[in-house]
């Protein structure tokens, strides 16, 4: 079976061909960064107006990589949630639509079941069972995985996810858009022992996460030591090391308290393989604090390559494959789910 996915949740247009026989043949991703930095953020309808136009001249693209005619595909997954409802509703629409066309049926996949299943991709996957750590701007989620569609959330942000928790701060910080990767070089530059920040809720039990109170812990750092103005080129160099050390006892925290998660989830649990999935799971400070992590108590790491950390095409052709080829598939309606809980998904 050769499947199409789609991906249009936020702010990157990803399309991918799958075969089930060869594996992944070609995959193209198409960023907004550029048309969203001026503003800081996403601007949704920018989004969705940006997928519209990049859909489908990315579909003949990567149909030309994959050699891969309309008469080859099968199926066709596409991201119904979580996500942007504008920019659901691009993928959900055409991806219905020309599995309509051509004949073929046309299954919904869940964004965050695509990062989980994302590094099955990879030339040494993990095996079922295992527990999963998804991190990135949306959601931060501890799930024992038992195979496609067989999950069991174990914890979750109460607030605030991590991805979110890097971006506010970095925005706080002056950096630019994406926040996430520009707060990490930044810490890299900071001293670490200038600021602690605390590691929320590690002495509860339990493994849920809230990340909005360091986020507060940032804004008081900046209000004491570099006043009320938000960070800029006309900052000193002694303002720019406070921000480096703030920036650095920020992720500090943030990546141990993850770690400390993910140990206990494993000790709870009882197994031995931890996948990390997400935006933040391309954090090199985050890899080498679990890689430590995981040599000490005997268990193992599994991550997907560096361009699968972030939103892509392939992890939905490759959930899509999966659902598919177990007989699921959706009726000619579609519909997007911007709140879709992992709680709802069943076994294909």
């Amino acid at each position: 079976m050769r499947v199409i996915g789609i991906e249009t949740s936020c702010d990157e247009t990803g399309i991918a061909i799958y075969d089930g026989q060869r594996g992944l043949l070609a995959h193209v991703l198409y960023s907004q960064v550029a048309l969203h930095a001026e503003y800081g953020g996403v601007v949704p309808e920018l989004a969705s107006r940006d997928h519209v136009r990049k859909v489908l001249p990315l579909l003949r693209q990567v149909m030309v990589q994959a050699d891969t005619r309309a008469v080859d595909i099968q199926g066709i997954a596409y991201t119904a949630g979580p996500g942007l409802a504008g920019a659901l509703l691009v993928g959900a629409a055409i991806g219905r639509s020309l599995a309509w066309a051509w004949g073929v049926s046309a299954v919904a996949v869940h964004h965050m079941e695509g990062h989980l299943l994302a590094p099955l991709l990879e030339d040494n996957p993990p095996d079922f069972p295992f527990v999963a750590l998804l991190v990135s701007g949306g959601h931060t989620q501890l799930v024992r995985v038992d195979g496609v569609g067989r999950y069991r959330i174990l914890g979750e942000s109460l607030d605030d996810a991590a991805g979110e928790a890097f971006d506010k701060t970095a925005k706080l910080l002056g950096l630019g858009y994406p926040g996430g990767p520009a707060l990490a070089r930044l810490a890299a530059k900071g001293h670490p022992q200038r600021f602690h920040f605390s590691r929320p809720m590690i002495n509860r039990p339990g493994l849920d996460f809230s990340f909005s109170g360091l986020k507060t812990q940032a804004v008081n750092s900046v209000k004491q030591h570099l006043g009320e103005h938000v960070p800029s080129s006309a900052s000193t160099s002694d303002d720019d090391q406070v921000r480096a050390d703030i920036a650095h006892a920020f992720q500090d925290a943030v990546v141990d308290t993850l770690t400390i998660k993910c140990q206990r989830a494993l000790s709870e649990t009882g197994l031995q393989r931890l996948v990390v999935s997400g935006g933040v799971s391309a954090n090199t400070v985050l890899r080498q604090r679990l890689r430590d992590m995981v040599d000490t108590v005997g268990a193992q790491v599994y991550y997907p390559r560096l361009e699968f950390c972030t939103d892509n095409g392939a992890m939905i052709a490759y959930a899509g494959y999966q659902r598919l080829r177990a007989g699921q598939a959706e009726p000619l309606a579609f519909s997007a789910m911007p709140r879709w809980s992992m709680h709802d998904l069943t076994p294909p």
